[in-house]
């Protein structure tokens, strides 16, 4: 199986693909069921034009509907953007809004700003962001479910801690990546083998598209492209579950 260190090449190799090919090849393992380890519909892609997003969760809660007993509105800010030296790199910002429901933004032009010169890849909240033409300017991916125009009281009540974002649970540290489409989480465990793959898998599947835009189609052609594809992916699959 392959190793738990994550390489640059491999994570500039995985920034080459799109969500769903990542997940298409994450599938192949046979580690969990198909319907888990992506985020649902309820996360959508802020600025869907920009590139995949591929970074280490750096994990908070986030609260707005009253004032932190102690501190003023964006506490526990600057120990996160701390944090950020102590995990892998580059950081992916992913809250967790325990309103319910969200009463105000959980991002915007100053936080997403922030984030950014700190390194960090993009930002995910179970919550709303706001100053949408501001923060598409920076050209930092930003994921959420909904828009709210104001930021209320905002503050992180915990920081580093599991928290559970479009169905999923995300520990800080976990590997994800995303993009119009949506998020998933790559296990670190197969993350070198699935960026090496996600090339191979493409051009099985391009036996299909290249058939049909060839031409003079008919069913039994179709029939024996469908099958060249799928005895490419089982050959990858089994590959890879050695």
């Amino acid at each position: 199986m392959p190793t738990s260190s994550v390489s640059a090449a491999d994570l500039d190799l995985l920034r080459r693909y799109d969500t769903p090919t990542v997940c298409n090849v994450i599938e192949l393992f046979d580690l969990h069921p198909r319907t888990y380890g992506y985020m649902d519909r309820r996360i959508q892609a802020c600025y869907p034009k920009l590139p995949p997003m591929v970074g280490f969760a750096t994990t908070a809660t986030f609260r707005a509907a009253d004032s932190p007993r102690a501190g003023g509105a964006y506490s526990g800010l600057v120990e996160q953007i701390e944090a950020f030296a102590k995990g892998q790199q580059p950081p992916i910002v992913v809250f967790q809004d325990i309103d319910n429901p969200p009463v105000a933004a959980t991002f915007g032009e100053v936080m997403a700003s922030t984030y950014k010169a700190f390194g960090a890849a993009g930002l995910i909240t179970s919550g709303a962001g706001r100053d949408l033409d501001q923060v598409e300017a920076l050209h930092f991916p930003c994921f959420c479910d909904g828009i709210i125009c104001a930021h209320g009281y905002c503050y992180f009540p915990q920081i580093n801690v599991p928290v559970h974002v479009g169905g999923v649970t995300i520990h800080s540290g976990d590997l994800l990546h995303g993009d119009r489409n949506g998020v998933t989480r790559i296990p670190v465990e197969i993350a070198s083998a699935v960026a090496n793959a996600c090339g191979e898998f493409m051009a099985a599947e391009s036996v299909v598209l290249d058939y049909l835009k060839a031409g003079h189609l008919d069913a039994k052609g179709y029939a024996r492209a469908r099958n060249e594809c799928r005895e490419r992916i089982e050959a990858l699959a089994g590959r890879l579950k050695h």
